[in-house]
This record gives C-alpha cells, structure tokens and sequence, in this order.
C-alpha cells in the first residue's frame, strides 16, 4: 500500500477536490447528528391515518397484505420504507372513521381490525403495543411499537359501554370527535350545540381517565379544550395541532390552553397538515372550505385546488421551518416538557420538506440548527410523550381501586 504523502496537495490534485466538492452534496451536521441521536433516542409519532388509506384503497379494499406495505407508495406518504427512513420507534394508528358513516360502532371495529392486521402482517416490522414501556422494549428489539388510536367518539353510538371494548382491543387513546359536533362534544369545525361538553362528555372524559387511556383533544372546540382540562384527572394531548396564535385555524390550540397544558402535564403535537401550519395556507384555501375551515363535500377538491391556482397563483402549503416556528412557539408557552410530533399523515397533500414518513429527521435537523439541545430534542422526540403516557397510566390504575366502570347512554346521563 502506498504511503499517505508528506507535502501538500499539487495544483492539479486541488482542482481534483474541488471538483469533486462540487459535485458531491453538502454535508449536512445537523441531520447527521439527528440521524445519530435517533439510534438510540426513540420517536413517536402520535398521529397516523393509514388504516383508513388502506380502507378506501381502490385496490386493497382494507386488505392489508393486498395494500403491501414494503414497497414505497409513490401516491401516499407512509409505508414500511419510508417508516425506517425517517427512524420511527412508535406510531400511534388512528382508527379513523367519518361522522356521518352508516354503522359507526361497527366501522371503528373494522378501522381496529385493519390495525391488529396490519401488525400480523408485518410482524417483524411492528410489535403490538399497549404500554408506554413497550416503546423502548420495540426500540431495543429494532420494530416499531404499534398502537391503536380511535379518532373520534362517533363509534360509541352514545354509550359508554364500547369504551371498554376498546381498551380491550388493545386501544390506548381516543380523540374525542372528528369534525363534526357529536350529541355530547362540540367539534372545533362544526357548529357549536352544547357549549362545550355534556355531561355525557365529561363521562367519557373520566371513564378514559379510570381506564388509562389519553384523552386527545385534537378536533374538539376551544371551549371543549377548556373544560376538558377542567375534568381530566391526566394529563391530556393534543395529538396532531399546532398553535392558533400562529395560524388561526380552529384546530389549533389558543394561547390560554397552552399555558394551562404546563400545569395539566399536557402536550402538544404539532402537525404537519397545510392549513394547521401556515396563515397564508389557510387564507388561500378558506374559499374551498365550509365557514368552520373544513372541506367542503359539494365540489371535487382536485378540480377546485387547480382553478384556484389558476386564479390566485400556487397553493403556498406551509414549510418544515414554519412549523418549527409553531414548536418553539408551543414550547414557549407551554414549555419544552409538553411538546411533541403528530404528523397527521394520511395521503393528502403535504408541506414541502415533511412529504412522507422519511422527512421525521429532518424536522429535528432544523431544531438541531436552531439551538435546541440534545435533552430539547429527546423531550420532543418521545421524552415528553411518554412522561405523559406513564402518567396516564399511574392514574388509571388509582382510579380503579376505588371507581367501578362508568355505565350510561347520552339519553340516560344527559337527561333526554
């Protein structure tokens, strides 16, 4: 082997580097020690809507072997690839289903059904999971610590009974309703009826408290945040929403809820949807939403988008660095202790820089670049969010010493 040379670089050996400088990409020290941090530093994300991709897949029709997870969806943002690219440790799946679905109580068990099938599937890619002790076992184990979600309280077709069966199930979490007002919580992007919670709602706030379930306040209305950090006796999440000062889309979370999260023990997810990051997303897109900033139903999206940009220029979908404005926003007024990451993907359109599954590195890489430390990075990584789901679950276990299952209809608890 030749020896390394003693004297400087000749004229012709500089030029050498330099071209090949050029034409090799920057090296990036911030995704680098992101990508570092993350082989032994867990990630959870705390909202994934695939379940119901899979369910309204033209091809998969639900099935999840049909759907095939290994190879890269070029039309979607999440499969097993892009899984392991961005270093997930925990995904939280979202058994999603529409408000105004026929049989609500049937379809949520379907939407658990796809997710207890897809960690069949891919049992070396994903470990069923219920506790928060199970993410860093997956972690050590090298597989993604799966859990089920329910998204929206629809499917408890007004009793408290289907709780249970949930849990048991294998369920951990419930966002209390999607975007519509149900007959007991008020909805964040719909038509307020109640003033908040029922009675009903404060129930099912509580009887999730006993069981050791997260109580998710994504969707639900200002007022409904409030009271429900009134009732809970856990810390509670917001598990894909980012700060209303920032962009003031009802979804979003108002400065006097974000500092009562400090005291609830709280957190905030920030999400990664267009117009829950950026104020001019949400401006341009207000003339294709329903006064409340939902989608409309009476037009084809697609369509619309593309005349839209016609008319008022390209759809400006909010960036990576804006919503690491709504972090540093979060954890200023909250506290670095109660924010996380809940991407919310769900094969809609996505802010350039967070386009898929792969992009979770980058985002700590642009905190990374901003000054936060390592301890900063780990907290919004996981730390945080399993602080609160440990808590969720001491809880839980107190309350059921001494409380028995909560039992009722909305007609029985609310008196109608």
């Amino acid at each position: 082997m030749a020896s390394a040379p003693t004297t400087g670089s000749t004229e012709g050996e500089e030029e050498l580097v330099q071209v090949a400088a050029r034409r090799s990409p920057a090296r990036d020290d911030a995704l680098d020690k992101a990508l570092r941090l993350l082989e032994t530093l867990p990630l959870v994300d705390g909202h994934n809507d695939l379940p119901w991709v899979i369910r309204e897949d033209v091809r998969a029709r639900g099935d999840v072997f049909a759907y095939d997870l290994t190879r890269e969806h070029q039309d979607g943002d999440t499969d097993i690839p892009r899984l392991l690219a961005g270093r997930v440790s925990a995904q939280f799946w979202a058994a999603f289903i529409p408000t105004h679905v026929p049989h609500p109580g049937r379809t949520t068990l379907e939407q658990i059904d796809v997710i207890l099938r897809l960690q069949e599937a891919h049992p070396d890619v994903f470990m069923p999971a219920t506790k928060a002790s199970d993410i860093a076992k997956a972690k050590k184990l090298g597989r993604i610590a799966s859990f089920i979600a329910v998204e929206g309280g629809v499917g408890l077709e007004n009793s408290l009974a289907p709780l249970r069966v949930w849990h048991a199930a294998g369920a951990r979490l419930m966002t209390l309703c999607h975007n519509e007002t149900l007959d007991w919580v008020d909805s964040a992007t719909d038509a307020p009826r109640h003033g908040g919670l029922t009675a009903f709602g404060r129930a099912v706030v509580r009887e999730l408290n006993r069981l050791g379930m997260i109580v998710d306040c994504a969707h639900v209305s200002h007022d409904v945040m409030r009271q429900v950090l009134d009732v809970s006796h856990a810390p509670v999440v917001f598990s894909h929403s980012n700060a209303f000062a920032l962009c003031d889309h009802p979804r979003n979370v108002p400065d006097d809820v974000l500092a009562r999260v400090r005291g609830n023990g709280g957190i905030v997810m920030a999400t990664f949807v267009p117009d829950f990051i950026g104020q001019q997303s949400r401006d341009w897109m207000r003339p294709l939403k329903d006064e409340f900033g939902k989608s409309r139903h009476d037009i084809d999206m697609g369509a619309a988008v593309a005349a839209r940009a016609r008319d008022a220029g390209p759809w400006p979908r909010g960036t990576l660095e804006q919503l690491c404005d709504h972090i540093e926003y979060i954890a200023d007024k909250a506290g670095l202790r109660h924010v996380g990451i809940g991407s919310d993907f769900f094969g809609g359109p996505t802010p350039p820089g967070l386009e898929d599954a792969s992009r979770f590195p980058h985002l700590l890489a642009e905190l990374i670049r901003r000054g936060w430390s390592d301890d900063a990075i780990a907290g919004i990584a996981s730390r945080n969010f399993l602080r609160v789901f440990r808590t969720v679950e001491r809880v839980g276990r107190e309350l059921r010493k001494n409380e028995k299952p909560a039992l009722g209809t909305v007609e029985e608890i609310d008196g109608r």
